[in-house]
């Protein structure tokens, strides 16, 4: 819990590129006595609180010394992060490594004495050796001041173990056995390469907070001045001058800039990114607006009621700040095993060399090529390849199937999925709404019921009138002499006879019916002659997708925005028993948290509202074609909006893990089985190397099978 006294510090960082960068900064700051660290290397930031601001130069400090960029300080303003433009750091890196790896690749392939040059071999790895020993050694440095040793510990020994003993080679004149530069060069590039897929496939999306905050910028028409005569002066500023008490004028179009009151007209405003629902809600003098919101019809005056930090929309970014904040994040798997493998490969090298030379009365020359042929065939350098190409052919064939990845983790994640939570609008349905009833009554024929509602409909531009008409395009209009429409109740239609019909809510035909079930009533001279069911149209593969989940033993849920009867419809068509409705946001959020407790929850959304529990989810899923705050707050997005590539995703992501699972297989068995021959030198330096890179390729041949493998839907 937050202290009272203290404050949030919020600091972009740069370098940051693996989940133990930000481990080892939490780690230090941790160390240095400050509370609430939490650091986000996919979004570059690290956030911590301090009852003392002058305690911040310290934490830079601690946090430059780790061999980290503060880049600046994120006010509580939510400025815009500066954009970088050009390649990144990683990209540079590997196109410049590539350049001087490829000759030493061809030169396995091709009888070129110069490629076979041990110098001219020497001098193409330096520079990619120069490279790989300052990216891989700062972030092995860094990890092993955190108390961790991660995957850059291993790449570091190996790249390292693969130079040097290619150095000695060399030096003594040993013979082309005793060259593995490309070993070298080779690894440092295809690790650079996997390196810059993952940071592509990161970076390539802003996060959800700063979609969010575009919302938040926008102008506003402030009125300034009332006259006598009835007219007002309004000028245009920036939404974030207003303030609390002001009085603000919203045309058609226009995205309301605050939180506020309406005092003067009426209007229709789509909530859908607090609600839920794609249609648009009447609003008239005495109703509240929402701040991001959009009037589609309409001229209002609100009276300003919050700015700022305290509009609903600003207490959806806060949500999705703390929701991405506490989330869970897997290890790396392969972090985890060389935690205890390095230190014991390394002890056991050390041994072989000293106990070759102390006891076993060998030249430290021999000792010290037993002791490297240890470290090179238990250099676990496949390992380094396991996880990246398994990770990177799985994005790459889920992309194929029309499935974005943000990140490997996914993969991990999905198979561990216990519940699958939908949003409603958007998500389960497609948003447009069809007539699903109509019953005409009162002497009245529905040919002729058709007939007056689709003539009275087409003078609305509700959505749910536009849907009316085009369901019954074609109809034999009625003429009338006049028609008005009454926000929030409905339209009313006079013919040449003196009849007057109206269409409208349950509100219209209180005084006529006690059954408030249907969607319109349609009235002639205040008779009741018939009603219509309007429904959202489930998206076709809707069933489908909730059927897979349940044979594969995962529970639908459904949590909505939407009232009760729509949502406990559209739950019993597709066969969804646990159901939650007409929640906010926050409350979505905590019913996220709740199940969280107990279960592994994906959540799949459309809308802004859903943006915090998508964050908040195991698994963030949404739909290509929703609001680009749920894109970004999504750890999966689902293109073309289509549910069917669900399945899809469960497959893909079970079929990949088998196959990093199968690639640890093999980036270990070899190390383990030739240890023992080349502690007691039955192994030379050449063989243990060829074995290492035996272990690489079987482990990227198996990695490219995964773009062939069947799912198993």
């Amino acid at each position: 819990m937050q202290n009272k006294s203290s404050q949030v510090i919020e600091l972009k960082v740069e370098g940051m590129s693996c989940t133990n960068c930000s481990l080892g900064i939490k780690k230090a700051l941790e160390k240095q006595g400050f509370t609430g660290v939490d650091a986000d290397f996919t979004t570059d930031d690290v956030r911590f609180e301090t009852n003392n601001e002058s305690n911040l130069s310290q934490a830079v400090k601690t946090i430059e010394s780790l061999g980290y960029k503060v880049a600046f300080r994120k006010e509580d303003s939510l400025d815009d992060k500066p954009e970088k433009k050009g390649l990144s750091s990683i990209e540079k890196k590997f196109w410049f490594t590539a350049v001087f790896t490829v000759p030493l690749i061809l030169a396995m392939f091709i009888p070129i004495d110069l490629l076979h040059n041990d110098y001219f071999q020497l001098a193409l790895t330096i520079p990619v050796f120069a490279v790989g020993f300052w990216h891989f050694g700062k972030s092995a440095l860094n990890s092993l001041r955190a108390g961790v040793t991660n995957m850059d510990v291993l790449i570091f020994m190996g790249t390292t173990a693969a130079f040097i003993y290619s150095l000695v080679g060399t030096v003594y004149r040993l013979g082309p056995d005793y060259l593995f530069y490309e070993t070298s060069a080779s690894i440092i590039s295809i690790v650079l390469l996997g390196n810059m897929l993952e940071h592509r496939s990161v970076k390539k999306t802003t996060s959800a907070i700063d979609e969010l905050t575009r919302l938040q910028k926008t102008t506003a028409k402030r009125i300034t001045q009332e006259m006598n005569e009835g007219q007002e002066y309004v000028e245009e500023i920036d939404a974030s001058l207003v303030n609390t008490g002001d009085y603000v004028l919203i045309n058609t179009g226009d995205k309301i800039p605050v939180d506020g009151e309406i005092y003067w007209g009426y209007g229709s405003i789509d909530e859908s990114m607090v609600s839920g629902e794609s249609v648009p809600v009447d609003r008239t003098k005495g109703d509240k607006v929402i701040g991001g919101t959009i009037l589609e019809k309409g001229t209002i005056k609100v009276r300003t009621t919050a700015t700022g930090k305290d509009t609903v929309l600003s207490q959806i970014i806060k949500m999705v700040r703390n929701a991405q904040k506490d989330k869970p994040r897997l290890h790396n798997l392969a972090d985890k095993i060389s935690a205890v493998f390095v230190p014991t490969v390394v002890v056991i090298a050390v041994l072989t060399l000293l106990g070759w030379y102390f006891l076993g009365d060998l030249p430290f020359r021999d000792s010290l090529m037993r002791g490297v042929a240890v470290l090179v065939i238990a250099c676990p350098c496949a390992l380094g390849l396991a996880i990246p190409t398994a990770v990177v052919v799985g994005l790459g064939r889920t992309a194929k199937n029309g499935i974005l990845i943000k990140g490997g983790s996914v993969f991990d994640k999905f198979p561990k999925i216990e519940k699958v939570i939908f949003d409603k609008t958007g998500t389960l349905t497609t948003g447009r709404f069809r007539v699903k009833d109509l019953k005409a009554m009162g002497g009245k024929t529905q040919q002729s019921l058709v007939a007056l509602l689709y003539s009275i409909e087409k003078h609305s531009s509700h959505p749910i009138a536009k849907s009316i008409v085009r369901e019954f395009k074609g109809a034999e209009p009625v003429l009338f002499a006049k028609v008005e429409e009454e926000r929030g109740i409905g339209l009313t239609a006079w013919d040449k006879q003196g009849n007057v019909y109206q269409a409208g809510s349950y509100d219209t035909v209180r005084a006529l019916t006690s059954d408030n079930t249907h969607s319109i009533y349609i009235t002639m001279n205040n008779k009741l002659i018939g009603w219509v069911d309007i429904e959202d149209e489930v998206k076709p593969e809707a069933k489908e997708a909730i059927d897979y989940l349940k044979k594969q033993g995962i529970t639908p849920v459904l949590l909505s925005g939407d009232r009760e009867k729509n949502c406990l419809e559209i739950a019993a068509k597709l066969g969804i028993e646990e159901v939650y409705f007409e929640k906010r946001p926050d409350e979505k959020l905590q019913i996220i948290e709740e199940i969280s407790k107990n279960y592994k929850v994906a959540m799949v959304g459309d809308g802004i509202n859903d943006a915090p529990a998508l964050a908040k989810a195991y698994v963030g899923i949404s739909m290509s074609d929703a609001t680009q705050v749920a894109v970004k707050s999504a750890e999966v997005v689902l293109l073309k909006g289509n549910l069917s590539l669900l399945s899809k995703t469960f497959a893909s992501a079970r079929v990949t893990q088998r196959t990093i699972k199968e690639n640890l297989f093999w980036a270990f068995i070899y190390n383990v089985m030739a240890i023992p021959l080349a502690i007691v030198g039955l192994l030379s330096p050449m063989i243990a190397a060829a074995a290492m890179a035996l272990s690489d390729v079987i482990v990227v041949l198996n990695s490219l099978r995964l773009k062939k493998r069947r799912l198993p839907l």
